[in-house]
């Protein structure tokens, strides 16, 4: 049976303050993928995750006043240009019935225990715990009350961290995934470390794991697949030149489209753990393969001598191995030089 990795879109706020462009990028995600050599139809991703955040619960009133001067900027102050990027609990309903529409899972970060009343108008297939906040336990605890599945990310935790997040949500449910992350963005090569995959298989098996992707490009959320993680989140946008400061380092649509190929078809390629002949290699394996043949003329009546023999292909004849069923037998017909020796020939 074919594995099925389970994919997430992360919108995050590449919305960039708009719900017409978080439901396209919601299509996006929705679309079954092609693989053209072989005529495949693949599934596309299975959800969108959007990002919730309660201003009032955010940050310092310092911080929120502060310049903020960046070309990534939506307003003079930090506050400002977080304001700009929130969409209200309606907007967020709006883009969820968005995504179930079109088959998808909606899931959803939520930042702080006021933004729980987006529970008055839906609820999300699971919530999403962000890399910062695994440890305020408080929201932990205003999160498990839900008894709505959980995704952890460890981008900023060592093992004392997550078990103390565990703990708390294990009093209430222990519907979990876990996602190994390095919460640096892009993330360089030498820093991924997609070995504490296999540790958190081996740690914490009870639990799902997965893998949240910040390097630019597929490569190593392919990788993870193959190391046996079932849960992938990376970062979509519809350009990833667009202002905003997830953007450069998320998939266009392009590069969406690749990875969930290349995820599904490595999905298929993975197999079963076991050495056999699959049917469709029967017919290379005839044209390539080598058969026992003749290296002189031999003529009818002659004696087959091991000195007579070679091996050519195709491979439809004897096998070296079947060699005692050719040596020693009278040839009851000529065969040429360089052909194959067949059970009529003996």
């Amino acid at each position: 049976m074919t594995e099925h990795t389970y994919v997430i879109g992360e919108i995050g706020q590449n919305h960039n303050g708009s719900v017409d462009i978080a439901k396209l990028l919601v299509e996006i995600a929705a679309r079954p993928v092609k693989e053209n050599l072989f005529g495949l139809t693949l599934k596309s991703m299975d959800a969108i995750k959007l990002t919730k955040r309660d201003l009032n619960q955010e940050l310092s009133a310092s911080q929120m006043a502060a310049p903020y001067n960046s070309p990534h900027s939506f307003g003079k102050t930090y506050g400002e240009h977080r304001t700009f990027l929130e969409l209200n609990d309606e907007q967020h309903f709006e883009v969820y019935k968005h995504a179930k529409s079109l088959g998808l899972d909606f899931i959803e970060t939520l930042c702080a225990t006021g933004c729980l009343s987006i529970l008055k108008y839906f609820t999300p297939d699971k919530l999403k715990v962000a890399s910062r906040d695994l440890t305020n336990l408080p929201l932990l605890h205003a999160l498990s009350e839900t008894k709505i599945p959980i995704i952890l990310s460890t981008g900023m935790a060592g093992k004392n961290e997550l078990d103390n997040a565990l703990e708390i949500i294990t009093k209430f449910h222990s519907n979990i995934s876990i996602l190994h992350c390095v919460s640096q963005y892009p993330t360089h090569p030498k820093n991924v470390n997609l070995n504490t995959i296999l540790y958190l298989q081996e740690h914490y098996s009870k639990y799902t794991i997965g893998y949240s992707d910040h390097t630019i490009g597929i490569s190593t959320p392919l990788a993870a697949v193959a190391m046996g993680a079932k849960i992938i989140e990376k970062h979509i946008t519809l350009d990833r030149k667009l202002k905003g400061t997830d953007q450069a380092g998320s998939l266009g649509i392009d590069g969406i489209n690749r990875m969930m190929r290349d995820i599904r078809a490595l999905e298929i390629s993975l197999g079963k753990k076991e050495l056999y002949i699959e049917n469709e290699v029967q017919a290379a394996r005839t044209k390539l393969e080598r058969s026992i043949a003749t290296n002189r003329n031999i003529k009818k009546g002659e004696v087959i001598k091991e000195s007579d023999l070679q091996m050519l292909s195709p491979g439809d004849g004897f096998k070296w191995s079947e060699k005692d069923l050719v040596i020693g037998k009278t040839v009851i017909t000529d065969i040429e030089k360089n052909e194959i020796i067949y059970k009529k020939h003996i």
